[in-house]
């Protein structure tokens, strides 16, 4: 496989998961009785760029369904971090009346309700037809279709350049990173800025967030590999914020390199220089992620099975991708967990790609009163921790797996 930003062949092997099938690929009832399609999950790192990619096995279409299942605004905390964004960039970029916002990869319109209820204009470019419909019932506007150079061109043609465009957790998810990229850079106004927002890779390493992989994150993001690939495609970064959201992350703020005038903060350097400091282009930092991801695997499994032998249940919290990364890589069935809440009415009555195990509401939680709730999407661990505050009502307490088994109070 060659790299597929700098077409550099690839030898440095950075994870193995075997096996598995697309994360967000939720079985109904009738489908839980067919057979499943899996791919392997395997990642790799570029040694030129550094750019840290899953091999290619699955399209995007097949992976981003019309019934895609994972909507935004079923986390409050994420909707707290959207409207402090919209506000924070509506000031610092002197957004109005006059202005455009239009966000990639929209979502259920999340984060385009605080631009429209500011009074900014704005519209958004989702490709999954489950969440754009409910990003219209909001009453914002949708291009139902997947963005690269192709789409920005169709859109600058028609007077549709926009002063802002927002990508939050979506650059990642691309195939075609450098046609992505590229589309920005045409997309936006001479003066227009881009925010970007992904996991940083350096945490993913550093607190073995392994779960993180799974077929929909094509790439494994280093501000030292997007400043790469943004310079080739026409973008300039200028600054960069560190961000607590899924386990740490990085917003990279970028213009266009021919007409950009945002002057180059000292935060970029300073990442840069943190990065290279902890290693990031040296194949000695990538080399013990496997292993570590091993430990995590053990570590569940042994509590899994001594609370099975112990006659004390363990219910899940959270019908989440990288959920379904952890149970299936560990080999986790309904024995050793029976079942999955989510506060998700689209996947309820569904079942997780793989392991199948049933996703219920929280009135079965209620009733069934485990004695553990694991918490599979940890990057939310406080706002499930204050949502299901009841289950201490009968003893009941939370556990995480990642970065290792921790059982919370």
């Amino acid at each position: 496989m060659k790299c597929r930003h700098c077409a550099t062949e690839l030898s440095l092997p950075f994870l193995d998961l075997g096996s598995a099938p697309p994360s967000n690929a939720y079985l109904t009832a009738t489908t839980v009785n067919a057979p499943e399609v899996w791919y392997p999950l395997r990642l790799l790192v570029c040694q030129n760029c550094w750019l840290v990619q899953t091999e290619d096995h699955a399209g995007r279409e097949a992976l981003f369904t019309d019934d895609y299942a994972y909507f935004s605004s079923f986390s409050s905390s994420w909707l707290a971090h959207a409207k402090a964004y919209v506000e924070a960039m509506q000031a610092r970029f002197a957004l109005g009346a006059d202005s455009r916002v239009v966000e990639i990869a929209a979502n259920d319109g999340y984060l385009l309700q605080y631009v429209q209820a500011a009074g900014v204009p704005c519209y958004g470019i989702e490709p999954t037809a489950s969440t754009a419909a409910a990003a219209k019932a909001k009453g914002i506007a949708v291009v139902e279709r997947f963005f690269g150079v192709e789409l920005a061109q169709e859109l600058a043609a028609q007077g549709q350049q926009a002063d802002l465009t927002a990508a939050n957790n979506v650059l990642a998810h691309v195939p075609d990173i450098n046609d992505f990229v590229a589309g920005f850079a045409v997309l936006l106004k001479p003066q227009g800025v881009a925010t970007f927002e992904f996991p940083h890779l350096q945490q993913m390493v550093q607190q073995c967030q392994f779960d993180t992989a799974y077929h929909e994150h094509y790439s494994y993001l280093s501000l030292t590999a997007v400043q790469r690939i943004f310079a080739a495609n026409g973008l300039q970064v200028f600054d960069v914020q560190e961000l607590p959201t899924h386990g740490g992350s990085l917003r990279v703020f970028a213009q266009r390199v021919d007409t950009g005038q945002q002057p180059v903060a000292p935060a970029v350097q300073q990442v840069l220089v943190a990065e290279t400091a902890a290693g990031m282009q040296t194949a000695d930092f990538y080399s013990q992620f496997g292993l570590q991801s091993m430990r995590i695997v053990r570590e569940l499994l042994s509590f899994l099975v001594s609370a099975a032998h112990s006659g004390h249940p363990v219910a899940a919290y959270g019908a989440a991708a990288k959920g379904n990364t952890l149970l299936n890589f560990a080999g986790v069935r309904p024995h050793l967990l029976p079942y999955v809440v989510d506060k998700n009415p689209a996947k309820q009555g569904k079942f997780l790609p793989g392991s199948r195990i049933p996703i219920l509401d929280d009135a079965f939680l209620r009733a069934q009163q485990p004695r553990y709730v694991l918490i599979l999407p940890w990057n939310l661990q406080a706002e499930v921790m204050e949502q299901l505050a009841y289950i201490r009502e009968w003893g009941g307490r939370f556990v995480t797996a990642v970065p290792g088994l921790a059982i919370h109070p």
